[in-house]
């Protein structure tokens, strides 16, 4: 009788169906509760990247007011042809926030003490911009 299992043990080449069903639903709960926990840096890498391109476009909008003595009107004017015959200052892709909305755009900066202008982008519970405070 030990031979005959010793025989068997020796003939079982792979893994049941049942044994593999366990595998991969313990692989998807991990990888549920993985991307639940990973969810909010998510988030606020979004919010480091939407103040980093405010941060570029503030270095844009102030190219364009030495190369043409004011700021643009909008920040589509950063995409297009400088009134001075110069190339576009940022790539169209550059005017978008990591939700894809348009950023924000006022030329007379409050929020920065009318030093320079104020660009943001939108989240439903705050402003991110380029100004200092985290309003």
């Amino acid at each position: 009788m030990t031979l005959r299992r010793a025989g068997r043990a020796v003939t079982r080449r792979g893994f049941t169906l049942l044994e593999v069903l366990v595998v991969v639903a313990i692989i998807v709960v991990l990888a549920g509760v993985g991307v639940v926990a990973l969810m909010p840096q998510f988030e606020g890498a979004k919010e480091k990247l939407a103040k980093a391109k405010a941060l570029d476009l503030t270095q844009a909008v102030q190219i364009y007011k030495v190369n043409n003595d004011d700021y643009p009107p909008s920040l589509d004017a950063l995409a297009q042809q400088q009134p001075n015959g110069g190339p576009p200052l940022v790539q169209p892709d550059a005017l978008r926030d990591p939700w894809g909305q348009p950023f924000g755009y006022n030329p007379q900066g409050p929020n920065n003490g009318g030093l320079k202008p104020d660009i943001w982008a939108t989240r439903p519970d705050k402003q991110i911009g380029n100004w200092a405070t985290g309003r």
